[in-house]
């Protein structure tokens, strides 16, 4: 039985050919594309997603361009979010269009291409162990729809990451250097924890943490206009990163998300006020950083 080492090259699969061809096809779409971000947390259910959106709709708001890759494929959030769930795919100028929210957010998500009731599944030739090349399958397809949809000039593309530590460190090695992450968790020892893994893990690459978002911090209450906690104070497991901004709860913000509804902005808010703040501070974060100037 041969092993790798005994194998010359890629052993005439071409493989290493196929792969500089699809790093070609990402760079050329990616070439108006001024910051790349990763939104990830390593922990489920913090609201990734919902701030991921929220985000990027107040840098919208500023007249920035944003586009988002909802890069959950097993799980999308983002077209029920964004309101583009059966959104129909056309040609654009060079590649494949986007479809936008109401808002002008330029947005893919598998979401838009399987419904709600179906699992999106990968064919293997081994019957039953699909699973066994999942993941090689899903970056394969993350390649493939950076290089086949048209991006085009971009201020900000924002990737909403899929939870799990490891699953965050896969998507840095993948994206590369250029790639900027800003972590979310909530206020529980459970999910800093977790956090916690992941910035010690991307802390041991080349990828770079711009901080983190502390979502879920307290419950806006809308008849008496207060914060109130919800999770016991006490010691904390500490990050070592810098805190961009903490946004509370809103049930509010929860219903447009489920309707597809862009919430209407809300400076005077305090989940208002708290997205500005942080969107202002993820926009200090990258414009600091030489490489982009």
């Amino acid at each position: 039985m041969k092993h790798y080492h005994d194998i010359a090259g890629d052993g005439g699969s071409r493989i290493l050919e196929q792969v500089a061809g699809q790093r070609a096809r990402i760079a050329d779409g990616l070439a108006g594309v001024r910051h790349l971000v990763a939104v990830g947390s390593g922990k489920g259910g913090v609201g990734k997603s919902t701030l991921t959106l929220h985000l990027a709709g107040v840098l919208r708001a500023r007249g920035l361009r944003i586009g988002i890759l909802d890069a959950d494929f097993n799980g999308p959030s983002q077209a029920r979010m964004a309101g583009i769930q059966g959104a129909v795919f056309v040609p654009g100028s060079h590649k494949v269009a986007l479809p936008r929210t109401t808002n002008g957010i330029a947005v893919f998500s598998m979401g838009s291409v399987i419904p709600e009731s179906e699992a999106l599944e990968f064919e293997s030739a081994a019957h039953g162990e699909s699973h066994t090349w999942r993941a090689t399958r899903e970056f394969a397809l993350l390649g493939e729809i950076l290089g086949a949809f048209e991006w085009g000039t971009l201020d900000l593309l924002m990737f909403d990451l899929p939870p799990g530590a490891e699953r965050t460190v896969q998507y840095a090695d993948f994206l590369g250097p250029r790639t900027s992450f800003l972590l979310v968790t909530i206020p529980s020892e459970v999910a800093r924890g977790v956090v916690a893994r992941s910035v010690a893990a991307l802390s041991k690459g080349p990828n770079r943490l711009l901080g983190y978002v502390e979502n879920m911090s307290g419950y806006y209450c809308r008849d008496c206009h207060a914060i109130k906690p919800l999770f016991v104070s006490g010691s904390q497991v500490s990050l070592d990163i810098p805190c961009l901004g903490t946004v509370p709860f809103d049930p509010e913000l929860a219903r447009h998300c489920d309707r597809g509804i862009p919430l209407a902005e809300q400076p005077e808010t305090p989940v208002g006020l708290a997205l500005e703040h942080a969107a202002q501070q993820l926009l200090d974060s990258l414009e600091c950083r030489p490489e982009f100037t």
